[in-house]
């Protein structure tokens, strides 16, 4: 167990001396909120009784009176601290003791105050009474900002950052803001999908046999059948499975489980959806997900375009559709229409691509399209009719057997969706998976 820093301390030695004089710092009660900070700027008015609660997060103490700010669930308002709003009697303790000597920036405290403005025209809460509801017992890693304005000593470390979420959502509260945006997009998307009547299912978690993606599943044992389980790696095979039973059209937001290498796009646990639609084909998924996406934008962000990083996307609909063959012949010159795999794997090389010689002709083009065309798409895009030795689910191409039904959309130089013209002869279906294998 890691030693206490001198901050610990001095915080326990407050959250003693507050039990000494009756002050109870975790208190089960509930406490009145009636307005946020939003809703206090949004509908001001000079003199309005307002009940608040939130974290400390900053103070000027000044002898009988501090300016302080408050945040809570939607943002941060200044409040007014004066010895005698708060301790109108002799008893100054309140004030003197509790406020300016036990608490702590970090602390979360309920308000109960009036609405004023001050000379520069800044929206406060004239406090006239608080009560302290959580004692923060380790500091936060708030960054120190100069007499130049400068940023110092942020919480800006993407490990830690990632690890406690919670730091990282009290101190940029910017980060906030992809929460709630992903909310907001898993609900369009529900909305888009349930307006068409399509059905959101729930399939397992634990299976028998892991399928539907080629990926190492993380593995588990049912104690009462005595047998392995495996977590899903994809929900895929039991969402065709309803299909077949006679729905047409399926979806699910899928929790699934990868037991492999981590990084900034790969994590052990994600969050994927997937929709199965009967009597359609990839070109109206395609379709489908461009009005999709489009439909999403304007219902997070209020119109098609979206922020990702430096870049601007525009998502809307129609998106261009580019053949993998002419993508890999855009950014390379090199045509790999009829090419063998020696040819494939001479040209990787030549490229500087890292292949080996085990690799198969599907994985070669895939290592080719992945090292020189996946990068260069920024805007929405299409990259259609896939080898059939990369795609051993999707059905052959009605116009070129050696091709198959397949896209996958790239934004900002990744993938984002797959989908195709699912294979639904079974004795194709098992032919080309024993051709994988061996």
């Amino acid at each position: 167990m890691n030693p206490l820093s001198e901050q610990e301390i001095i915080r326990r030695e407050k959250l003693g001396k507050l039990r000494e004089m009756g002050i109870n710092p975790y208190p089960a009660a509930l406490y009145p909120v009636d307005n946020t900070s939003t809703s206090i700027k949004a509908d001001f008015k000079e003199g309005k009784q307002v009940n608040v609660a939130g974290r400390l997060m900053s103070r000027r103490i000044a002898g009988a009176a501090s300016f302080a700010e408050l945040q809570d669930s939607d943002g941060r308002i200044q409040v007014y601290f004066n010895r005698d709003e708060i301790c109108p009697g002799d008893d100054k303790s309140q004030y003197n003791d509790v406020y300016k000597k036990l608490l702590d920036i970090g602390d979360i405290i309920g308000i109960e105050g009036e609405l004023f403005k001050t000379q520069v025209g800044e929206m406060t809460i004239m406090v006239k009474k608080f009560t302290l509801l959580t004692k923060a017992l380790k500091p936060l890693p708030l960054p120190k900002v100069d007499a130049e304005g400068k940023v110092h000593d942020g919480f800006v470390d993407p490990e830690m950052r990632y690890r406690q979420r919670y730091a990282d959502l009290v101190v940029n509260p910017q980060v906030k803001e992809v929460f709630v945006k992903r909310t907001k997009l898993f609900n369009a998307m529900r909305n888009f999908f349930n307006e068409r009547e399509y059905f959101e299912v729930e399939t397992p978690i634990l299976q028998p046999i892991p399928g539907g993606a080629a990926a190492r599943p993380f593995i588990t044992h049912h104690n009462s059948l005595d047998i392995p389980l495996y977590m899903r790696i994809a929900n895929e095979l039991y969402l065709k499975r309803l299909i077949v039973g006679g729905f047409d059209g399926v979806y699910e937001f899928s929790k699934n489980f990868r037991n492999e290498g981590m990084d900034r796009t790969h994590n052990p646990e994600f969050t994927a959806m997937e929709i199965y639609v009967a009597y359609k084909d990839y070109n109206w998924m395609m379709d489908f997900t461009e009005r999709l996406l489009e439909h999403c934008a304007v219902a997070v962000n209020g119109e098609t375009n979206s922020q990702f990083g430096e870049q601007t996307i525009e998502w809307k609909a129609p998106y261009p559709r580019i053949t993998m063959r002419q993508s890999i012949i855009d950014f390379t010159g090199f045509d790999i229409d009829g090419k063998s795999e020696a040819e494939l794997y001479a040209f990787a090389k030549a490229e500087g691509i890292d292949v080996d010689a085990t690799m198969g002709k599907g994985k070669l083009i895939d290592e080719i399209f992945g090292e020189k065309c996946e990068g260069n798409y920024i805007q929405p895009t299409f990259i259609t009719d896939y080898p059939k030795e990369m795609s051993p689910l999707c059905k052959a191409h009605r116009d070129n057997p050696e091709l198959t039904e397949r896209f996958e959309l790239m934004v900002c130089g990744k993938e984002i969706a797959n989908a195709y013209s699912e294979l639904n002869d079974p004795i194709d279906q098992r032919e080309r998976l024993k051709r994988k294998l061996h």
